[in-house]
């Protein structure tokens, strides 16, 4: 009997762990290439209320040399509605407080404190921090190292309503070499992942540049004589889900001056990417809910 990948698609790459000592050593990623930094994280988040109202929360956070910010706006409402937190300097003017917002017909209230946050190289706060957002008094949003008993502690609040909450789409910004790195997870109860986009032989003399994809250091796509396939896509396999990878580095070559490239991972869902078997995994096509990473990216010149 055929795998469940085989089944799908022939040229399917499929992620099983994360170790890479089973793999031929070209497989594996260097640990000499340092990967390009990041100057801002979106990630937009599907909120659903206990009353059944949904809504899209979206949170970007930024830095650079001289500032950093914090921008969350709600749904397709305009900049009034936003929720604004940046600074001039390196730290943020204010690190610590609540604010009130509206949007439509919901009440929103920001708490925060990055009063003792830590940083690692990127936007984003990687311990000491959180946000929460609150939606008609529920509980809609929570980022960072909080739990719920510090929730109504730090609020001072007694709800016990708390809103079902999904990322749907992270968004990163980067600028550097030719080496990009992250972590994400493909699916809300999913494992942790390590991603790395890898352009090599560019600055070897080489015409052709040749661009890998690593997941758990594991090489899940090669695509050589990249100036003539500088648009593509792969289908792999990680998490029992099908998730599609796409790339477009046009830009690298044919622009005069430094451009975006895009890579994206999405993930399928729906009657287009079933296998056999999987009717089996469904609980409730309604649950499910359709995850993409981009990365936008340049290199300095």
């Amino acid at each position: 009997m055929k795998d469940i990948i085989s089944c799908f698609s022939e040229n399917a790459v499929n992620v099983s762990h994360s170790s890479c000592s089973s793999y031929p050593r070209n497989a594996c990623i260097s640990q000499s290439s340092v990967p390009s930094l990041k100057s801002a994280v979106t990630c937009v988040y599907k909120v659903i209320l206990s009353t059944g109202k949904q809504l899209l929360i979206r949170a970007t956070l930024s830095k650079n040399q001289t500032s950093q910010g914090l921008v969350i706006s709600f749904g397709d409402d305009g900049p009034s509605t936003c929720f604004k937190l940046n600074t001039n300097s390196k730290f943020f003017r204010k690190k610590k407080g609540t604010k009130a917002t509206g949007s439509g017909h919901s009440k929103i209230e920001v708490f925060w404190d990055l009063s003792i946050a830590e940083y690692d190289m990127g936007p984003e706060p990687i311990n000491g921090f959180y946000i929460v957002v609150m939606v008609n008094s529920e509980i809609g949003l929570v980022l960072g190292h909080i739990g719920e008993e510090t929730i109504t502690r730090k609020l001072k609040t007694t709800t016990t309503k708390v809103a079902k909450s999904s990322l749907v789409s992270r968004q990163e910004h980067c600028s550097g070499n030719t080496h990009y790195s992250t972590k994400t997870r493909f699916r809300d109860t999913g494992i942790v992942h390590d991603v790395s986009i890898i352009c090599t032989g560019e600055h070897q003399g080489l015409k052709n540049p040749v661009l890998s994809v690593h997941i758990d250091k594991k090489t899940v796509i090669r695509v050589k004589r990249l100036q003539w396939n500088f648009r593509g896509n792969q289908t792999i396999f990680v998490d029992g889900l099908l998730i599609d990878l796409m790339w477009d580095v046009h830009d690298w070559f044919f622009k005069n001056i430094t451009g975006y490239v895009v890579f994206m991972f999405r993930t399928r869902s729906g009657l287009d990417s079933r296998l056999w078997l999987e009717e089996k995994l469904l609980l409730n096509e309604h649950d499910r809910v359709e995850f993409s990473l981009l990365i936008y990216a340049c290199k300095n010149t």
